[in-house]
């Protein structure tokens, strides 16, 4: 197995050094935001995680290698190639084997993460069952990876494009924990609140730490959701965000689009109708819950 994994030198010497680390995903640098802000809010996002305490491993499939930690000049190739495979589980293999360029999907940074010694993921938001998922069966893979592999993932809840409901049932049969951080509801990525509650609400990252340490001390598989929200300044108007949704999805079927081509086009809807405003809710999650996740870090490297 280690002879798939290659560490930079900044995770290298944290883990020398036992210095608490946090995974970050290479798939929203290559197709989660448009360059050059996908580069900026990578680099922005792994500063804010040094300032915080922790050292930055943002995780990517290069040259027949998962990388654990890239270079400044491997975070700008992935920003501007336009041939990078979006790498969840079932491609970690084939993209090995054939030395293909692959970014990391939540399912699979938490894969390589785990194989790295890693316990903390940061994330924008997670995947989950797809609106129409009972004819479709679009569920991501996301939500399995979380019920069987030991990393704690931070996010800003789960897109409101997505059923919510039904992605919390799932987890909830699943056994994973889905933990708000200051908070009885679960955020919805643009919005700091969505109709659902969470299982637990935590308000430090002390007491975060000690439910990871305490499930995982008693062998039970899997991690847990910690939903952070949006900061208020950034967050979006529920109202505003579902009108746009429910917009989209009428749209969608007077024009016969069906099954997985759903979501793409209710996230391009979203994206034009906000008029770039969902980009910079998108930037500033991501860089809140980078704080949120290395304080985490810090306490579990504590914990051991």
């Amino acid at each position: 197995m280690e002879k798939y994994l290659s560490y930079s030198q900044e995770v290298l010497e944290a883990k020398e050094k036992g210095l608490p680390i946090v995974a970050l995903e290479s798939t929203i640098i290559s197709h989660g935001m448009p360059y050059p802000q996908n580069v900026q809010t990578a680099r922005e996002v792994e500063q804010i995680i040094r300032d915080n305490g922790a050292v930055p491993a943002t995780i990517a499939i290069i040259d027949g290698k998962i990388k654990i930690g890239l270079t400044d000049e491997e975070l700008e190739m992935f920003g501007n190639a336009d041939n990078v495979a979006k790498t969840s589980r079932r491609d970690l293999g084939y993209l090995l084997a054939t030395k293909k360029l692959g970014a990391t999907t939540v399912a699979a940074t938490m894969i390589a993460a785990e194989l790295a010694g890693i316990e903390l993921f940061v994330t924008g938001g997670i995947g989950g069952v797809h609106r129409g998922a009972q004819n479709t069966m679009d569920i991501s893979a996301d939500l399995e990876e979380l019920s069987q592999t030991n990393v704690a993932v931070v996010c800003a809840g789960a897109k409101s494009i997505l059923d919510i409901g039904l992605t919390l049932e799932y987890l909830e049969t699943k056994g994973v924990p889905v933990v708000g951080f200051g908070t009885d509801m679960l955020p919805a990525f643009y919005t700091r609140e969505s109709e659902f509650s969470v299982n637990i609400r935590l308000d430090s990252a002390k007491e975060v730490a000690d439910m990871m340490r305490a499930k995982w001390d008693l062998g039970l598989q899997g991690g847990s959701v910690i939903a952070n929200p949006i900061p208020k300044e950034e967050a979006m108007d529920a109202s505003f965000v579902n009108g746009i949704i429910e917009t989209a999805l009428v749209e969608a079927e007077e024009n016969g689009i069906k099954g997985k081509d759903v979501t793409p086009f209710l996230l391009g809807k979203v994206k034009e109708l906000t008029e770039g405003k969902s980009l910079e809710a998108n930037i500033a999650l991501v860089k809140n819950n980078a704080r949120v996740g290395a304080a985490i870090a810090v306490e579990l490297n504590q914990n051991k």
